[in-house]
């Protein structure tokens, strides 16, 4: 695979609070995740307001390091990718079927990507781009055991050629999605993130999803409905009123640019009417 080269890792990383190149070593890979997903948002502006979302590496860049912005799994995770091989890693994408709220084995669409790590003769997932419920450290792969994170534990169940990512959530083991280590290639991330963005089944088509990480707590958003998770407390929800809550909460809680879109505001007041 070849490096990629087109995107400014030194900002990148000044982002993430690196002043110098890190070693690619497992701490590293801890601390680089934990603090992007506290750093950039999940977020589905552009869906929501039905522009297309381009994932080659030049957009991606210049939405979440230039505009402001944050994004998807299609996006947060591609950039990460790019970023970890460039600091040493071993990677390469997979893909999965998210399940979340729903039966584990239903085949919904192939929509989530993550990324597979081989490290110190250890494979490990790494995912910076699930919403509200993203992990936020690398996960063991060939392990079934409970694996602490700075937030819910999670584990990882095989069964064949299957993995399912799960996480404890209010003392119960919960399915996010499921996976396998299929070598994908740029083909497939451009299906999945086309039907993600454009597809009327899509769960994103204008829809506001926008989730937030901070130590010790989540941020998350799902239309109007906002919600504080903290971990080990119960968790605060408020509806979202009108328009000019919503962009501020986007502005201050979610640290979001909003983009310059001429309906932003038409299009936020008739998402919470509805």
């Amino acid at each position: 695979m070849s490096q990629p080269h087109l995107m400014n890792f030194d900002l990148y990383l000044r982002r993430l609070g690196f002043h110098s190149t890190p070693a690619a070593t497992l701490e590293t890979l801890r601390e680089l995740q934990l603090r992007h997903v506290c750093e950039f948002a999940f977020e589905s502006l552009s869906t929501l307001l039905r522009l297309p979302v381009p994932i080659d590496l030049p957009s991606v860049e210049r939405k979440i390091l230039h505009e402001g912005r944050g994004g998807y799994c299609y996006e947060l995770n591609q950039s990460f990718m790019a970023l970890l091989q460039h600091l040493g890693y071993e990677v390469r994408g997979i893909t999965g079927r998210v399940v979340m709220g729903g039966p584990e084995d239903a085949h919904t669409a192939r929509s989530h990507r993550l990324t597979l790590v081989q490290l110190g003769g250890q494979r490990y997932t790494v995912d910076v781009g699930f919403g509200g419920m993203v992990p936020t450290a690398p996960l063991l792969l060939d392990t079934e055991e409970e694996q602490v994170t700075p937030h819910e534990p999670y584990r990882i169940t095989r069964r064949g050629d299957s993995y399912t990512l799960r996480a404890k959530v209010a003392e119960e083991w919960r399915a996010m999605y499921v996976f396998d280590l299929q070598v994908q290639g740029d083909v497939d991330y451009d299906m999945g993130n086309w039907y993600v963005s454009t597809h009327p089944d899509s769960p994103f088509l204008g829809q506001l999803k926008v989730a937030r990480i901070g130590l010790g707590l989540r941020h998350t958003l799902n239309n109007g409905s906002y919600a504080l998770h903290r971990m080990g407390q119960l968790s605060e929800r408020r509806e979202i009123a009108d328009a000019d809550e919503l962009m501020h909460l986007l502005k201050n809680t979610f640290a979001l640019r909003l983009p310059p879109h001429p309906e932003l505001r038409q299009v936020l007041e008739q998402l919470l009417q509805s």
